[in-house]
């Protein structure tokens, strides 16, 4: 069996075998390589206590599918974000209901907080620009919202969303720079496009 490749905290370069007959020792390893940064990510998108049960879902998958994984087509980060990317669109839904929430909400607190003073004033502008992000965040399409984010939020490289995905590098990069274009036109301000992008 193929041991996950040492140093620098399994980087971009873990292709484990993880079809030997005791895969325990070598999830082991992965999931602590990558469960931290996985359930960072996770929580970004759909909160602390569903990205803990992601977690932990895509773990299971991964380990009931593990025969699926192929060393020679991707890492195995890749693969588990792409598991987690398909369990991420069960929860869609409550995704997209609580950026149109946060939206709804900070157009509510501008209108109430108008004639306060400068501080009050900053927060609402604060609040503008989150509704503003939230609401380009809810517009954009499943595809569209997962390849952002997984750049910009798990820090995903173009080639690793390609292969999270099961998309060609180039239709990453093609919708990253179409995404870029319509995030700076319908979303806030240049410093929280940028965030994203």
């Amino acid at each position: 069996m193929q041991v996950i490749h040492e140093g620098s905290g399994l980087g971009g370069h873990d292709r484990p075998d993880l079809g030997g007959p005791e895969p325990g020792p070598v999830f082991g390893r992965l999931f602590d390589a990558h469960a931290a940064q996985l359930r960072r990510y996770l929580a970004r998108r759909v909160g602390p206590e569903p990205a803990n049960d992601l977690v932990a879902e895509t773990f299971l998958v991964a380990l009931r599918r593990r025969e699926t994984y192929r060393p020679e087509l991707g890492t195995a980060r890749s693969w588990l974000y792409g598991i987690a990317t398909n369990l991420l669109r069960h929860h869609v839904r409550s995704e997209l209901r609580g950026l149109q929430a946060t939206a709804r909400l900070a157009r509510t607190g501008e209108a109430s907080h108008a004639g306060h003073d400068g501080r009050v004033a900053e927060q609402v502008d604060a609040q503008v620009r989150a509704a503003q992000l939230a609401g380009a965040l809810a517009r954009l399409s499943p595809a569209d919202r997962d390849t952002l984010l997984l750049v910009s939020w798990a820090g995903l490289e173009p080639a690793e969303v390609a292969e999270a995905l099961g998309i060609p590098p180039g239709t990453v990069r093609s919708r990253l720079h179409r995404i870029r274009r319509w995030l700076r036109t319908n979303a806030p301000a240049p410093e929280e496009v940028q965030d994203l992008a």
